[in-house]
């Protein structure tokens, strides 16, 4: 009898490629392929829902509070996504991820990096470290996505987790780059 092999965060089988009859990998020009947004499409209109009613709460509307809220929620909502199958992220992490292709235990590391930066976020710990943290984190990521868009790969997007299925596209660049910009622009203000 052959042991099963050993279960870790990092050992799932990878998630297999996109198929997509879609000329144009990864952009959504048909209504399936902008259906697969859907879930992202929730989970920014839902956080922008609960940073603005922060807003209200405090009762007057500050850009910055509102900024360091959005990101806050964000990045909790999009590791815990991450988190419920932690093998499996790591597994399409690591297939465009510059980092995490060479160093699998950071796959494994980064839903507690961007934890990390939500719970900062929201206790309004150190910012200016949060700030950079969240430039550095995001800012390299997008590159990885880039490149492989670039190459014209045709993934899915571990950024929810692997338990929806969003392709990896532009979308992934706009939401890393918006971030890191997000923070960016709290250094200034």
């Amino acid at each position: 009898m052959t042991p099963a092999p050993e279960e870790g965060c990092c050992s799932a089988t990878p998630p297999t490629e996109i198929s997509s009859p879609n000329p144009n990998p990864g952009s959504p020009n048909d209504e399936k392929e902008t259906g697969r947004y859907l879930p992202l499409m929730v989970l920014i209109a839902l956080t922008l829902l609960a940073a603005g009613a922060k807003q209200i709460h405090y009762g007057e509307w500050n850009l910055r509070l509102a900024m360091h809220d959005f990101m806050g929620l964000f990045l909790l909502c999009f590791s815990m996504l991450k988190l419920f199958d932690l093998g499996g992220f790591a597994a399409g992490f690591r297939k465009y991820d510059l980092l995490a292709s060479r160093l699998p235990s950071y796959a494994c590391i980064y839903p507690f990096l961007e934890l990390a930066l939500a719970l900062g976020y929201l206790s309004r710990w150190q910012p200016t470290v949060v700030y950079f943290g969240t430039v550095a984190l995001m800012g390299f990521g997008a590159i990885g996505v880039f490149r492989a868009l670039m190459a014209k790969q045709n993934l899915n997007c571990a950024c929810m987790g692997s338990s929806l299925n969003v392709p990896l596209s532009t979308v992934a660049v706009v939401e890393n780059v918006g971030m890191a910009g997000m923070a960016l622009l709290m250094l200034l203000l």
